[in-house]
């Protein structure tokens, strides 16, 4: 499988990034960088979209249902050489039934393309919490 993107910048203002019908804009400036996400904030949304994803697959493969999960992602920018490190990571999942979320956990650690990417660059860590969702 292949994924491409198209990226254009504009000077002193922002970068717009564009994949199969949708665009994003993103903050490459001093003007544009409070109110746009910056790089590494898209790299952290990247891996949070890919623990999501695979917890709605794996909610198939693992035979559970859940009503929603959030995920908080967190990580250190270091200074020499400057690169984003440990990364850690808060998953909730609401369900009114039982998870195995050690079993979840793994899978997710084993099957995220941009988890298993990021990870040979940056230590990540994360934790899983199950609420009840009684109703």
């Amino acid at each position: 499988m292949k994924y491409s993107i198209t990226a254009n910048s504009i000077a002193k203002a922002h970068a717009t990034i564009g994949f199969g019908d949708n665009e994003l804009l993103i903050g490459t400036s001093a003007e544009s960088g409070a109110d746009l996400p910056n790089p590494a904030e898209i790299l952290l949304t990247a891996l949070a979209a890919c623990i999501l994803k695979n917890v709605e697959r794996l909610s198939v493969l693992q035979r559970f249902e859940y009503t929603k999960a959030n995920i908080t992602v967190t990580s250190t920018r270091k200074s020499s050489p400057t690169r984003m490190d440990d990364i850690e990571y808060q998953l909730t999942i609401y369900s009114k039934e039982s998870i195995n979320t050690d079993l979840l956990h793994r899978n997710i650690e084993e099957h995220g393309t941009i988890y298993n990417t990021i990870k040979r660059s940056a230590a990540i860590s994360g934790t899983i919490q199950l609420i009840n969702d009684y109703v």
